[in-house]
């Protein structure tokens, strides 16, 4: 399991679901979540809207900027 305690460590994803709003989130390893947008110019990630693209990040590398800011886990989603 991911330890949130070490900034700036890497977890995977595990998953994606989406919000009320039809937004995707990325379910992380470490507990967290991370909306992932397509909204050009701001936010480029075309990937996120299509199921096939997103099947192939599920077990990739993944960045939390909560587990790296420290944040506490009040976010976690409820396994």
């Amino acid at each position: 399991m991911h330890d949130p305690t070490l900034p700036g460590s890497d977890t995977t994803i595990t998953g994606f679901r989406q919000d009320q709003d039809g937004h995707w989130i990325a379910e992380l390893a470490c507990g967290h979540t991370q909306h992932l947008r397509h909204q050009p110019p701001w936010q480029s990630r075309a990937w996120v809207l299509d199921a096939s693209q997103r099947q192939q990040k599920i077990g990739q590398s993944f960045r939390c900027g909560w587990c790296a800011q420290a944040a506490d886990n009040d976010n976690l989603v409820p396994h």
